[in-house]
């Protein structure tokens, strides 16, 4: 057993708590590597924000839950490097979808977990979250549960449709399962094909597409419902066409690829929205670089001269996330 207070990490119920009073959002980026990693905790310690790091089961069996177990701790003392004094890092799994997967990562020192029973039927994600809870709250583990389904594709995750969150069922999912936040559906989307050209308009002046606006109507319910209650968005990338055109520049085939406007999820984060998933950006950002070095230096073959360079690329990408999106920057405690 390895407790996560002893690697230096954090649990999110007090960060969530101050989030929702002060109106901003807390940023959980996913990661599947060193470089990732390490973008994320130099952006986090240079704006001095709260940060997830947020890992899928895909991730998890990728990276190896033992090395996982030192990258966290090795991240809080980078970060205590780079001169973030009292680092609040949390080490949260993405879309946990057993009891026995969210076990093991308490076991192994992580400090949130998600159990996404929201395929179930009701009363079974219910009884799935209520155990997941008991356990991890031994520990003081703290755990996001989800209404309603998101479409797209991500990692193990895959929707054909949206599913809307009924605000009714909130109140009642919540107090029988004592989950410490809760993932919502309201038209956000996994991956970078979050929404298909019909669902979208054109700008005229771009011909860029331009998705759905939010169901705010949904989150407004559930806000009326559970009022000061942690909610989280999942599927909450923005897709920067800045980043799109340059991996087709350079080779790449991502086309109608279109994500969440910067300008709701801004909204969103004033809201009782306090975590705020973003995953496939940085994937973006870290290919446009790969390929660009690729394409510009061909006889390139040393890992440093494109990762590098990606690294950079996804730490500005953060650290406008940080600021100019979530609304997180200088609220560590």
């Amino acid at each position: 057993m390895v407790n996560y207070k002893d690697l230096g990490l954090v649990n999110t119920r007090e960060m969530f708590a101050l989030a929702v009073k002060g109106g901003y959002a807390i940023p959980a980026f996913n990661f599947n590597n060193m470089e990732q990693l390490q973008a994320i905790i130099q952006a986090a310690a240079e704006t001095k924000s709260p940060v997830i790091l947020q890992v899928s089961k895909g991730a998890r069996n990728y990276a190896n839950q033992t090395l996982l177990r030192y990258m966290a701790e090795g991240a809080v003392e980078y970060a205590k490097e780079l001169g973030w004094e009292h680092p609040q890092i949390v080490l949260h799994l993405d879309h946990g979808d057993s009891y026995e997967l969210c076990k093991s990562c308490v076991d192994m020192g992580f400090s949130s977990v998600m159990i996404d029973g929201s395929s179930l039927p009701y009363d079974e994600n219910v009884a799935l979250t209520k155990r997941v809870v008991e356990y991890a709250h031994q520990f003081d583990v703290t755990v996001e549960g989800e209404l309603g389904v998101l479409a797209g594709v991500e990692d193990e995750v895959s929707a054909e449709h949206h599913t809307y969150t009924r605000p009714e069922e909130v109140v009642d999912f919540c107090t029988k399962t004592g989950c410490d936040s809760l993932a919502i559906s309201i038209g956000t989307s996994h991956g970078a094909y979050k929404f298909k050209p019909e669902q979208c308009t054109v700008d005229p002046e771009t011909g860029r597409l331009v998705p759905p606006p939010l169901a705010f109507d949904v989150l407004e319910g559930v806000e009326k419902e559970l009022p000061g209650f942690p909610i989280v968005l999942h599927g909450s990338s923005s897709v920067p066409q800045e980043e799109v055109d340059t991996i087709n520049k350079f080779g790449g085939a991502l086309k109608a690829a279109v994500g969440i406007p910067e300008e709701q999820l801004r909204k969103a984060a004033k809201s009782a929205v306090c975590k705020i998933n973003i995953d496939s950006d940085s994937r973006l950002a870290m290919t446009a670089a790969v390929r660009q070095v690729f394409a510009e230096k061909p006889a390139e073959f040393d890992p440093r001269k494109y990762l590098g360079p990606a690294r950079e690329n996804m730490r500005k990408l953060y650290m406008h996330k940080i600021i100019n999106v979530l609304g997180s920057d200088n609220k560590a405690l």
